[in-house]
Parts: structure tokens; C-alpha cells; sequence
């Protein structure tokens, strides 16, 4: 796993190519489910424009679409914009509204890939890094204190649940586990119980 860049909410910007416009509309995503439905708002947001044109990276699935351009003008040179500066969990929608001029093959490469490299310019973009969801389970006289300290730490908790013992799951960076299980063996005078589970990616505490 390595850590990428994504965005914190839908960024729009618009460009022009010998009086075509080509608006670009980015936005995070997690599933394939969710490109779709922001697509799909796009097209009904702009109903008369001629191509609505989409590019998607969502964790290992990558796919460019060039609704109606001539093949490989479009979706391949957004997902090439978007792969090439580190982004995943985004999809792009660029709607384009025909000027009346032909741009060849090779001005509508650049006018897709900018209308995305563009965009990406005006965004503050959140870098993404590999974590592991750490299992802590600790006894109830401890876990109020507990709680308390994780909330207040740099460590996100991403569920709480209270059965014979209570169970904080919390993602810890991949770098700062070692300290992590330090810190909590000193908070807890080595009462917890730390089990490791499954990689995900968190939002660098570090910005």
C-alpha cells in the first residue's frame, strides 16, 4: 500500500478551446456506484451539452470514457491527468459544449487533459496514507480514560463497541504503530489488548 491524493469535496472549473467550453467537474468517491450517481447528476445538470465526458480511479479500477469523441480524445487523457498527479478515489465528469470549430485529435487531448490538470490546480488535495485498523479491547473501568485519550490523539477511532470487554477499533499510520502500542501499554499499565486487522488509508494527521 502506498498514499495517494484525493479530494475533500466536488471542485468545478471551467476552460475554452476555440469557443468550446469544457467544464470539468471533480468529486471524491469510494465505490463505482458513487462515480455513477455524480455522472449522472452531471448529465442532468447540463442537459444540452454535447459530450459529458468521465474518468475514474477508485482504489485498482481505472476507467476513461469518451461518450461520443473520437476514441482515446477524452476519457483516457483525464484518466491519464488524474493517475499522473498521484490522485485515486476521485472521479472527473468534463461536459462539453461544442463552439462550432474542430479541434483534431490532438487539440481535444489537450483540451480534456487540461480541462482535469486545470481543476486539480484550484483544489487543496488530502494526501491519503496506509493504516491498519488496530483492534484495542480493554476492561470497563478503564475504558471511559481510554476513550478519552484516543479522541484526543492524532489516531482516528472508527468504531466503539461494549460487550464483556469494550472494543475500540482505531486506524493507526503503518509508521506509528510500534509507537502506538507503546503509548497505549503505558497508558492502559499494559491491561489492553492490541490485535492488528485489515489495511485501509487514513488522512495524513500531518496535512
Amino acid at each position: 500500500m502506498s498514499s495517494y491524493l484525493t479530494l475533500s469535496d466536488v471542485a468545478e472549473h471551467e476552460t475554452e478551446a476555440r469557443r468550446s467550453r469544457f467544464v470539468c467537474a471533480l468529486a471524491p468517491v469510494s465505490t463505482v456506484a458513487q462515480a455513477a450517481a455524480f455522472v449522472s447528476g452531471r448529465r442532468l445538470l447540463h442537459p444540452g451539452a454535447n459530450h459529458h465526458c468521465t474518468a475514474y480511479v477508485i482504489g485498482e479500477a481505472r476507467k476513461g470514457d469518451d461518450d461520443g469523441e473520437p476514441g482515446g480524445t477524452a476519457g483516457t487523457p483525464m484518466l491519464q491527468a488524474l493517475i499522473g498527479r498521484g490522485f485515486n478515489d476521485v472521479v472527473a465528469v468534463v461536459t462539453r459544449y461544442f463552439g462550432g470549430t474542430l479541434l483534431g485529435a490532438g487539440g481535444l487531448v489537450r483540451a480534456y487533459s487540461s480541462a482535469v490538470t486545470e481543476t486539480l490546480d484550484q483544489v487543496t488535495p488530502v494526501r491519503m496514507v496506509p493504516a491498519t485498523l488496530m483492534e484495542v479491547s480493554v476492561s470497563h473501568d478503564l475504558a471511559g480514560r481510554l476513550e478519552n485519550h484516543l479522541r484526543a490523539s492524532r489516531h482516528q477511532v472508527t468504531d466503539v463497541a461494549y460487550g464483556s470487554r469494550a472494543v475500540f477499533t482505531v486506524a493507526v499510520g503503518q509508521e506509528e504503530q510500534a509507537g502506538f502500542a507503546d503509548w497505549l501499554a503505558t497508558l492502559t499499565a499494559g491491561r489492553a489488548r492490541l490485535v492488528a486487522g485489515a489495511p485501509v488509508h487514513v488522512a495524513d494527521p500531518a496535512g
